[in-house]
């Protein structure tokens, strides 16, 4: 909800992610973490992007709180917020985990391929050229033998 309230009241009033960075003496890196929902920002920050976008922190949030809402309310909601994004980063993260570990057991699976090919394929190889060199030999034998 925050990340969505804050692109369209920035939106809104007109400013870009960089302008709303430079109000907020923030990179603008922070400020595109805010709308994509990878962060959010503390109480402090929240107070200070109210005042640039005039709009009531409650908004911002986009919860119920009634704009006399206290400092404390207003922290447990950033608190909850925060505690839902490190659940879905902690997700993300073992999601990335489990396909490092498929691609790690596919190359290993791989590098143990390839020198087992190479000696089916010696082998192979080397009974090719021995029938090369016997066959040759085996053919003028049975000329010589009458």
């Amino acid at each position: 909800m925050f990340s969505e309230n804050l692109k369209a009241y920035r939106k809104a009033k007109g400013l870009t992610q960089e302008e709303l960075a430079i109000r907020l003496h923030v990179v603008r890196q922070t400020v595109s973490k805010w709308e994509k929902g990878l962060s959010v920002p503390d109480a402090d920050l929240l107070l200070r992007l109210s005042e640039v976008l005039e709009v009531p922190v409650a908004q911002l949030l986009g919860s119920e709180v009634p704009p006399e809402a206290p400092a404390d309310q207003v922290a447990q909601q950033l608190a909850r917020i925060n505690e839902q994004l490190a659940i879905k980063n902690r997700r993300a993260r073992r999601v990335w985990q489990v396909i490092a570990g498929i691609l790690i057991a596919i190359a290993v699976l791989f590098l143990v391929l390839i020198p087992l090919n190479m000696v089916a394929f010696s082998a192979y190889d080397s009974d090719a050229r021995q029938q090369e060199v016997t066959a040759p030999v085996a053919a003028i034998l049975q000329e010589v033998t009458p």
